[in-house]
């Protein structure tokens, strides 16, 4: 429907909203948002959200008593000597044997200690006595002796049956994740994801992907891409709900369609005193407008609502049209709303406000407390802030290398080493700086460095460890991140493989791989896909042959594996990857 300005809503010279302070706003917003309905999700989907329900261990961990060391099971009690050897265990392994008094097994990290041994034994402190053929060994020299109980993790000595693993309200880390899949938690309990819908509003808006550019009072819509952006860096679910004009019926059809599916609505624009703005007269019709206006700058027509949608009240941010207040107020109002939908506590999604220290003196308004956008940094034990520059709301610059807020009170300037309030502009901050002309690509399980000019991804080499290497020193790029910590980067990631005897036959459950997979999807600022991952039996060959298939097919430049690197002879992943190095 096109814009009809007249549509029937007056134009209001004075605001009927109140001016409030960003703390009432807050508040306000937090008691709005309550967390959402609990529902289970698969463990690997369970990343960033919040626990739910309590867990606790329904087994105890280590179930059986466990080895810590690749060595020898003993009784410690025969002291030094030679002792023929009844049995090897390898982890995965059931112990057949019982070891009694002159006899040992040998067993391998993590793997059970067969009964009537009461110590073991690491293999460093032991000498192999090999049989006729020179290569197989039948007895160990024990060098030195060892007390009862040395290396052996006793039953429930990580956790204990019915122990509390993770508390309800936790955030699910890679860490949390690890734990959960470590006692068998397959279907997680946690609060159901947000699902915001982002709107951009205004008659002269272009989506950014039009071909046909900017013409005739027109310009790109920069707000939505940008807010689905920082919602989706929040780990809530994203509805695109494009661009609406300036009409009132077509803003209030638009409303009713889409409000019954999502969970929060943010719309940019439309909220000052135009004739055109007709978000807040709407919002009003159509619910309960809880405030219209804040004490701050950017940001000042910031509106907050709640619109009764079959009996639940759907939360709507109407932030402003210009780029910057749009992204200062999700920072200062959206974010912990969504926090608090999706499970924390108040006190865990308010604003964390910390100090730091101007490196330079800066202008203060005279009306507003402003929120400067700046660059803040861990210096010789303190936080340090510099600006960014010229603060125009409509200037998303500002923004481009801000990683935090400065609260500057009313005033005329603050001097240079003046103490400020500063909040993150997000719980997440990192940087990538690969230079002007590099940028990372990992997408479809091939990630290539791409040079910026170029269509098509440098040639990358075939083998294991020379993919930098064999790259001009030019074209290595590198992570940086916040605190100026540079480290090398290699190139291709994609392929995560578990190098495991009882794996691979079925017998054990694949614990270390899903979290790695899962870690390596959700590293910030990359945007990995894993399309392959293999469980490798600890066989040389067969390590050699998904490895060689990756590197000379796949061209992949890194490979994770985990397991099969310490000392017993079925440790063999070092050996199976040294002739590709």
């Amino acid at each position: 429907m096109s814009c009809n300005c007249s549509d029937g809503v007056g134009s209001l010279r004075n605001s009927p909203y109140d001016m409030i302070p960003m703390q009432r706003a807050i508040d306000t917003v937090l008691g709005l948002a309550k967390p959402l309905l609990k529902t289970s999700v698969p463990l690997q989907e369970a990343l960033g959200s919040v626990l739910a329900e309590t867990v606790r261990s329904k087994e105890p961990l280590p179930p059986f008593r466990a080895s810590v060391m690749d060595g020898y099971a003993v009784v410690a009690s025969d002291g030094v000597g030679e002792f023929p050897i009844l049995s090897r265990v390898a982890a995965g392994d059931a112990p057949g044997v019982h070891v009694t008094p002159g006899r040992v097994a040998y067993v391998t990290t993590g793997c059970p200690v067969p009964d009537g041994a009461d110590a073991v034994v690491k293999i460093e402190d032991t000498e192999a006595v090999l049989g006729e053929d020179g290569k197989t060994e039948v007895a160990v020299k024990i060098l030195h002796a060892v007390q009862s109980g040395t290396s052996i993790r006793p039953i429930g000595h990580d956790i204990a049956q019915g122990e509390v693993i993770v508390e309800a309200g936790e955030v699910i880390t890679p860490a949390v994740l690890g734990l959960l899949a470590t006692v068998g938690i397959a279907s997680v309990p946690i609060y159901k994801i947000p699902v915001v819908g982002v709107l951009s509003t205004g008659s002269e808006l272009v989506d950014a992907t039009d071909a046909a550019g900017i013409r005739g009072g027109k310009i790109r819509d920069s707000n939505r891409p940008m807010l689905l952006a920082y919602m989706q860096q929040l780990h809530v679910k994203t509805v695109d709900l494009g661009i609406c004009s300036d009409s009132w019926d077509s803003l209030r059809d638009l409303l009713f369609s889409k409000l019954p599916s999502i969970d929060v609505l943010i719309t940019s624009g439309g909220v000052s005193m135009g004739e055109h703005d007709l978000v807040k007269p709407l919002l009003k019709e159509l619910g309960t407008v809880h405030f219209g206006r804040i004490h701050m700058k950017p940001g000042k027509p910031t509106t907050v609502a709640t619109v009764p949608i079959g009996g639940v009240d759907k939360l709507v941010f109407a932030l402003p049209g210009n780029p910057v207040s749009c992204l200062v107020t999700s920072c200062l109002l959206v974010q912990p709303a969504l926090k608090r939908l999706r499970g924390h506590t108040i006190a865990q999604s308010s604003p964390v406000v910390f100090q730091a220290r101007l490196l330079h003196p800066l202008p203060l308004d005279r009306d507003r407390p402003e929120y400067h956008r700046a660059v803040v940094r861990w210096e010789k034990n303190e936080w340090v802030a510099t600006s960014t520059g010229v603060q125009a709301s409509s200037r998303l610059l500002s923004c481009r290398h801000a990683n935090a807020l400065l609260h500057l009170p009313v005033g005329t300037h603050l001097a240079a080493e003046s103490v400020v309030e500063c909040i993150f502009l997000s719980d997440m901050v990192y940087a990538l700086s690969l230079g002007d002309s590099w940028s990372v690509e990992i997408a479809l399980g091939q990630c290539c460095v791409r040079d910026r000019r170029a269509q098509s991804p440098i040639a990358s080499s075939s083998c294991i460890g020379s993919c930098c290497a064999n790259r001009p020193e030019s074209a290595r790029p590198s992570v940086r991140v916040d605190g100026g910590h540079f480290f090398p980067h290699c190139h291709e990631l994609d392929k995560a493989s578990k190098v495991s005897d009882s794996v691979s036959r079925g017998d054990s459950t694949d614990r270390s791989g899903p979290v790695m997979q899962t870690t390596l999807t959700e590293m910030p600022g990359l945007a990995v896909e894993i399309v392959q991952a293999a469980v490798v039996a600890d066989e040389v060959d067969e390590i050699q042959n998904v490895v060689r298939t990756w590197c000379d097919v796949a061209h992949v430049d890194l490979i994770v594996t985990s397991g099969g690197t310490g000392f017993s002879p079925r440790d063999v992943t070092p050996e199976a990857v040294k002739v590709f190095l």
